[in-house]
Parts: structure tokens; C-alpha cells; sequence
């Protein structure tokens, strides 16, 4: 398995099915929120994954929101995460992930 891969385009939610369902994602998961998915698809900036519970949702959680000593969840794991922004001009959700948050 590659380090990096995109999403399989099978898995992932037609764009179309994304736009029509993106108020109802956003009202949804308010920021905020608490929410869990698979991680389909990783890259050098983060990881996206199909979210549970919301049809036709995308989160994306970003390295921007990792720190230094972690690193990006293998391709099929299951995490959880906050919501922290909705990026209306490409659907997707960012998730703060929980296994990234600084022990307290």
C-alpha cells in the first residue's frame, strides 16, 4: 500500500450528491461538533474521510491541526474528531482529530 493516496472515487460521494446535501451537512455538524469516519484517502496535507451518520459528507483533517510528533492515521482507520471549519467551496468538513489534541 502507498503512503499516499487519493480516496477511491467508488467511496467517495458524487459531487453532485455533495452540493445538493451541503446545507443539510453543515446544520448537521455545527463547529463544534464531535464526529467519527474512515479515513479513505491520505496526502501530504492530511487525510479525508467519509463521516458517519451524514450522507454526502467529506471531512478533511489537515496537518495544519496536527502536531509535530504525530502522524496521519493509516488508510481505514476509524477516528473522531471535531469539527472546525466548513470549506463551503469545496464541501468539505475540517476535523480536528481527537488522537491530535495536546495531553492535558
Amino acid at each position: 500500500m502507498p503512503e499516499f493516496s487519493w480516496p477511491d472515487r467508488a467511496l467517495m460521494p458524487a459531487s453532485d450528491a455533495m452540493d445538493q446535501s451541503w446545507p443539510a451537512t453543515v446544520s448537521a455538524l455545527p463547529l463544534g461538533s464531535h464526529v467519527g469516519g474512515r479515513v479513505v484517502g491520505r496526502q501530504p496535507f492530511g487525510v479525508f474521510l467519509l463521516l458517519d451518520g451524514v450522507p454526502n459528507a467529506v471531512g478533511l483533517a489537515e496537518i495544519t491541526a496536527m502536531p509535530h510528533r504525530m502522524e496521519l492515521p493509516a488508510l481505514g482507520a476509524t477516528v473522531t474528531g471535531e469539527v472546525i471549519w466548513h470549506a463551503d467551496h469545496n464541501r468539505q468538513v475540517k476535523i480536528r482529530l481527537d488522537e491530535w489534541e495536546a495531553p492535558g
